[in-house]
């Protein structure tokens, strides 16, 4: 690479100091040095992200060690794989890693072979744990609003002329709705026993 250095600092909170990762980083070369006091899971790294924007090709980005620039090896390589299309290179003082080498950009290769095999591990374990739980009878997805006890007792309390789909739905800790939703008699409109043939979804309660 024959462009400048350019250096990113991060410390997690307002009290720790960046003064040591900007010695290192000038100490290292760098014409000009960016730094966040933001926490590694915050997205909104804005200096960060004006640092790749002021990158030119043949450049390289220098961070003090790798936890300042990724939260994980996913983040990590997105990271550094953006600006490598655009003929940047990356260097961390602390691990002694250099995209600019052979060698740097081998060590680069397997760690997104490393990421690539985990995310393959977790989506294949995921599949055939979902899969065990089909075979099983398990339900997949969210819980059910009510549980089956529950939906009988509340055709048992609709016979009863006295009770309301409101008073139904506080006594089972639901909502009005998720008793229509859940009691078909009353999400078809037929009528309630002992109400004289009238449709409970037409009536006020």
């Amino acid at each position: 690479m024959t462009g400048a250095l350019v250096g990113y600092a991060r410390v997690s909170t307002k009290a720790q100091l960046l003064d040591r990762q900007i010695h290192a980083l000038t100490a290292a070369g760098c014409i000009r040095i960016f730094s966040d006091k933001k926490s590694g899971k915050n997205a909104e790294r804005e200096e960060l992200w004006k640092a790749l924007d002021y990158l030119r090709r043949g450049d390289t980005l220098v961070v003090p060690c790798l936890d300042r620039l990724g939260r994980s090896i996913q983040d990590l390589i997105s990271l550094v794989s953006g600006p490598r299309k655009r003929g940047i290179g990356f260097t961390s003082l602390h691990e002694s890693l250099d995209t600019t080498t052979p060698g740097g950009r081998l060590v680069f290769h397997v760690f997104a072979a490393l990421a690539e095999f985990i995310r393959e591990l977790i989506v294949q374990g995921t599949n055939e744990g979902l899969d065990a739980a089909r075979a099983r009878g398990s339900r997949l997805g969210r819980p059910a609003a009510m549980a089956p006890e529950q939906i009988r007792h509340a055709r048992d309390l609709l016979t009863r002329p006295e009770n309301t789909v409101v008073s139904i739905a506080k006594l089972l800790g639901v909502s009005r709705n998720t008793i229509y939703k859940y009691v078909l008699e009353l999400k078809e409109g037929r009528p309630r026993p002992g109400r004289g043939g009238g449709f409970d979804a037409a009536t006020p309660h």
